[in-house]
């Protein structure tokens, strides 16, 4: 009885999870080994500094949360880095109690618009969503005359961003920032989503067989819109909070959290074709990512060697589950 409960254990567990803690550890290994032979220090593996990090990687997480549900209809989102600029950017100009709102209607408003054009238009995602971020680039510079706006993030942008609302016993006592907060409130709402909704399963089946799923008396056109609207929010929240820790809101802001928000939902293990991943490898893969800038960071690598090694891994961890999961589908 024992032995069949250790094999249904096993099958539980996602392979590519565990395949992406595992190169966690291997980071964590590498930056303390780092860190003890030119410091003599552990500091990469500090509480404090874990928990540094894990705050960094809430603005990444939000990103990859919405960048998730799009992966998984088989579509991908590129208007996400000026959809993130653009809110921030809108939310700070218009300040006060507006300026929340303000940005996430913004991602609203990007995120119908996508959808509409990939449902209705059927449009290739990646072509469409990279004209509407030409288009947001486009209207951004157009309101700021190309420079850098003077407008700063609100208290309340900034509360939400970098207040700490629960401390934790760690040292002379670390806050646990907010926006681990929000990013935990969102992880669990997809959670729910994809696991307790119909919507869930709409989104799974959609990404697995959009033309099965529509003759089944599914509104497929329905599911990309509601896939699109929550990739686009995400990206708003995230760039709302971004310009709260950094007290405001910059061109290209968003430039940085493309590429490593679509390599977190893939090294997590959802497949780029759609249709098949959980959300927990998401979490995974964004802590990897983060982890894994910070250990370059720290061993002052140059520009061009941060980008080999990043691209190492990533096409390391496709080549260890990727190619099969794409097979199977």
């Amino acid at each position: 009885m024992s032995g069949m409960q250790k094999t249904s254990v096993l099958r539980s567990i996602d392979r590519p999870t565990l395949i992406a803690c595992g190169f966690i550890l291997v980071i964590l290994a590498a930056g303390t080994l780092y860190m003890l032979i030119t410091q003599g220090t552990a500091t990469f593996i500090e509480p404090t500094y874990l928990l540094q990090q894990l705050k960094i990687a809430a603005f990444l997480g939000i990103v990859a949360a919405g960048m998730m549900m799009v992966i998984l209809l088989g579509h991908i989102d590129l208007s996400v880095p000026w959809t993130l600029a653009a809110s921030a950017m809108l939310a700070t100009a218009v300040g006060g109690p507006w300026a929340i709102p303000i940005g996430l209607a913004v991602g609203l408003v990007v995120g119908l618009f996508n959808g509409v054009g990939v449902a209705y238009l059927r449009v290739p995602s990646m072509i469409f969503t990279l004209g509407v971020n030409a288009v947001l680039r486009g209207l951004m510079v157009m309101l700021t005359g190309g420079f850098a706006p003077q407008s700063s993030a609100t208290p309340i942008m900034k509360w939400f961003a970098a207040g700490q609302l629960i401390y934790l016993p760690v040292g002379d006592g670390f806050g646990l920032s907010n926006s681990v907060l929000v990013w935990a409130l969102i992880s669990a709402g997809i959670v729910f989503m994809l696991t307790r909704t119909s919507m869930g399963r709409y989104i799974y089946a959609t990404g697995n067989r959009e033309a099965a799923t529509y003759l089944s008396g599914i509104n497929t056109k329905f599911v990309l819109i509601f896939g699109f609207v929550m990739c686009s929010l995400c990206a708003s929240l995230a760039g709302l909070l971004v310009a709260g820790y950094t007290s405001k809101a910059f061109q290209a802001m968003g430039d940085t959290y493309l590429l490593p928000a679509i390599a977190a939902v893939v090294v997590g293990g959802t497949n780029i074709l759609g249709g098949q991943g959980k959300y927990t490898g998401t979490v995974v893969g964004t802590i990897l990512i983060v982890l894994l800038q910070s250990l370059l960071s720290v061993m002052q690598m140059p520009e061009a060697g941060r980008q080999i090694i990043y691209g190492l891994v990533i096409i390391a961890m496709l080549l260890v589950y990727g190619r099969s999961n794409a097979m199977r589908t």
